[in-house]
Formats: structure tokens, C-alpha cells, sequence
């Protein structure tokens, strides 16, 4: 039944759930609104399920529950696509392969130097790195388009092989002039009265804060600030702004240099893990098996040493 979908119906079906609107995905896609139409209508014949429906003030579409499954395998296809290009680029030049390396926010403070070190171990096989959020960075090996991912807690889905990596610290960072600075401990009460600089939605700093908060038992929450990278929230938490709870992997510099003080209290740092991640349900080429091999021997030599860590 599948077999005689196209491409072309299954790009104009994504571009349609993107935009919420045919006019707006026969722009992205070069086309005329009765084109993508008549694209989706063919589509939805061959699964015999509608794929669309208005949204409830009919002014754009969103996708059925057979939408989103339509959806997701054309996702999944445009990166199996976009990796065989990658391949088929390094192959021209004689290397082995590419491999698509994926990492959370707080990985951009070592990533840059484990892919260097990569490729100089590796030099046969070509290794880009994509930096996002941890539902980014999920997103990018639900749909295929990561080979490896280094990541805090693995996610349920999709379904991962996880190997740890090396301990990960957390912890909270305030300006050294601050009051709670140097000292042995802190009140939980008063901690809850401190402005918190956060990272955005999807973050899994984040939600490892707001965890850290409950394990406290107060049912306060603090005042929040939302801001979209560490780099900005550590240089507003040196201008006095507020205080931030972070990857010690994040700040190592600015502990080391004096700029930032860390907090010491119960519960503190908040240990968890990195861990390497692939996709279950994929079969691994080898150049990918090479470079999580190395990825495993290089790590710790990537990651900035923490006192106590």
C-alpha cells in the first residue's frame, strides 16, 4: 500500500504541519496551493486515512494521530537521506564514512575539543557535531538524524543503548561577593528567596533544578528568570543579576579564576552521569562503531576536572 506514496507527498505533508497552513507550505516548497493540495489528497488515499484536519477556527490544519505517524516516518527519511549525502560526500573524498554527533548545551564546553581529538585519532572517518537542548538532542535521534549523542539521563524514548561516560556535578553558582557565599551551608527558606537565572523549556538542567528544589521539602518556589544559554546566565550571574543552578562542567573557568563562588549546602553538588547514546532500533555502520569506541576512551580526558567531583 505504502509502496506507492512518493517524496514529494510526504515533504508537502511535513511542510503543511509545519506551517499550519497550504498556501504558507506551498511557499516553502516552491509550489501552488492546489498542488500541495491535491499531494495531500493522494497521500491520504494511499493510506486511506485522513491525515489533516482544520483547526477549530479553521483558519490552518493540523495533523491526525495517522498524520503524525505519517509524519515522523517522513522525518525519518529525510535524515537517513541527509546521513547517505554525508556518507557519499566523505566516501568522494576517501574516508570511511560520516558520523552525526549530538550533545546537549552543557556538552558544548568539551564536545568541540572530544571532535578534534576525534578526528585526529580517526582521521578516516568525518564527524560533525550538532549542540542543542536535551529534547533537541532527543528529537535529532528519534528521527535519525544522530548517530551518537552524549547526554545526561538517557531518554525512554526512543529506545537508546546507554553507556556511561563520567560523572557530571551540578550545582548552584553565585557572585563571590554574595551574601550565601563561603559559607559552610545555607536555609533552605532563605535559598528560596534568591532570584534563579534558568534555562528555557526542554532543558535538562532545568528539570534537574526544579528536582533539587523538591528534594529540599520547601514548597516555595523562587523567583525565575528564563535565559536561553549557560554562557548568558553565567555572565548574569557575575553582573550580580541573580544566582543559577548549572553543569559544574559549565563554570569550571570562572570557579577557578574567582568570578564565580560555588554554594555549598545540603544535597550539594547534585552528581549524575554522561552517557554515550544510539538509537536500539538502528543497525550502527562501522564508522559509527569506531567513533563511539574512541568517544568512550577519550571522555574523561575531554571533561574539565571539578574539585570533588
Amino acid at each position: 500500500m505504502l509502496s506507492a506514496l512518493t517524496l514529494k507527498q510526504l515533504r508537502a505533508l511535513v511542510a503543511v504541519a509545519e506551517h499550519g497552513s497550504m498556501t504558507a507550505a506551498a511557499g516553502d516548497l516552491h509550489q501552488t496551493t492546489p498542488a500541495i493540495h491535491a499531494q495531500i489528497r493522494k497521500l491520504e488515499e494511499i493510506v486511506q486515512r485522513p491525515l489533516l484536519v482544520r483547526t477549530r477556527g479553521g483558519a490552518g490544519f493540523v495533523l491526525t494521530a495517522s498524520g503524525e505517524a505519517m509524519a515522523r516516518a517522513a522525518r525519518r527519511i529525510e535524515a537517513n537521506l541527509s546521513q547517505a549525502e554525508a556518507d557519499l560526500r566523505a566516501i568522494r573524498r576517501g574516508l570511511w564514512g560520516h558520523v552525526h554527533l549530538s550533545t546537549v548545551s552543557t556538552g558544548q564546553y568539551f564536545a568541540p575539543r572530544l571532535v578534534r581529538m576525534l578526528r585526529d585519532a580517526l582521521p578516516e572517518i568525518e564527524v560533525s557535531l550538532h549542540v542543542g537542548n536535551r529534547q533537541e538532542v532527543i528529537d535529532t535521534l528519534d528521527r535519525g538524524a544522530a548517530d551518537l549523542a552524549v547526554i545526561g539521563r538517557p531518554p525512554r524514548r526512543p529506545l537508546v543503548q546507554a553507556d556511561p561516560l563520567a560523572p557530571h556535578p551540578h550545582g548552584i553558582v553565585v557572585p563571590p561577593s554574595h551574601p550565601l557565599a563561603g559559607r559552610d551551608g545555607f536555609d533552605p527558606a532563605e535559598l528560596m528567596e534568591e532570584t534563579f537565572l534558568i534555562r528555557e523549556e526542554g532543558s535538562g538542567t532545568r528539570v534537574l533544578m526544579m528536582r533539587y528544589f523538591e528534594r529540599l521539602g520547601e514548597e516555595a518556589t523562587p523567583p525565575m528568570i528564563e535565559m536561553n544559554s549557560n554562557e548568558t546566565i553565567k555572565q548574569a550571574v557575575i553582573a550580580g543579576l541573580g544566582i543559577a543552578f548549572l553543569s559544574l562542567h559549565t563554570v569550571h573557568e570562572e570557579l577557578a579564576a574567582g568570578r564565580l563562588a560555588l554554594l555549598r549546602g545540603p544535597g550539594l553538588p547534585v552528581m549524575r552521569q554522561w552517557y554515550l547514546v544510539r538509537p536500539s532500533e538502528v543497525t550502527p555502520t562501522d564508522a559509527c562503531d569506531q567513533v563511539a569506541g574512541e568517544i568512550m576512551r577519550l571522555a574523561s580526558a575531554c571533561l574539565p576536572r571539578i574539585g570533588g567531583s
